[in-house]
C-alpha cells in the first residue's frame, strides 16, 4: 500500500496575508478554498507539496511539534534575491555545505521555513 505525504495543515491568524506571502515568495497555486468544520480552509500547492490553512489564529504562540517546513529550490540564490526584492529581510546569509545550501526564513504566524538547494536528495 503506497503512501504519500500530501500536506501540512496550519492555522492562519490573517489568511489573506499568509496566502499572499506564499504566492508572492514561492509562486503558490490555489487548489481548494471552502468552509470545512465551520472555518474557511484553503489548500495551496508549492511545486509537488501542499499547505492547508485554517482561517483561525494559532491555538498557542509556539510551534508545537513542528520545527519547520522545508521548501526545496534548484536556485537558492535566485529565490533569496526574489524574496529580498519584495521586501523580505533574512537574518543570516545562505549557509553552503557543499551538497546542501540553506537559509532559514520566518513566514506569517511564526512558521519557520528552511529554504534549500541540494544535489544529495
Amino acid at each position: 500500500m503506497p503512501c504519500d505525504l500530501h500536506h501540512a495543515h496550519l492555522f492562519a491568524s490573517n489568511l489573506d496575508q499568509s496566502l499572499r506571502f506564499y504566492r508572492e515568495m514561492f509562486g503558490a497555486e490555489l487548489v481548494f478554498d471552502t468552509e470545512v468544520a465551520g472555518a474557511r480552509n484553503v489548500l495551496i500547492r508549492i511545486g509537488g507539496g501542499h499547505i492547508n490553512f485554517y482561517d483561525q489564529p494559532p491555538k498557542d504562540s509556539g510551534r508545537g511539534a513542528v520545527h519547520h517546513l522545508g521548501i526545496r529550490t534548484d536556485d537558492l540564490a535566485a529565490l533569496v534575491a526574489h524574496m529580498e526584492a519584495r521586501g523580505f529581510q533574512f537574518r543570516k546569509a545562505i549557509t553552503d555545505l557543499g551538497v546542501l545550501k540553506y537559509v532559514m526564513a520566518q513566514a506569517p504566524d511564526g512558521i519557520l521555513l528552511e529554504l534549500f538547494e541540494t544535489t544529495a536528495f
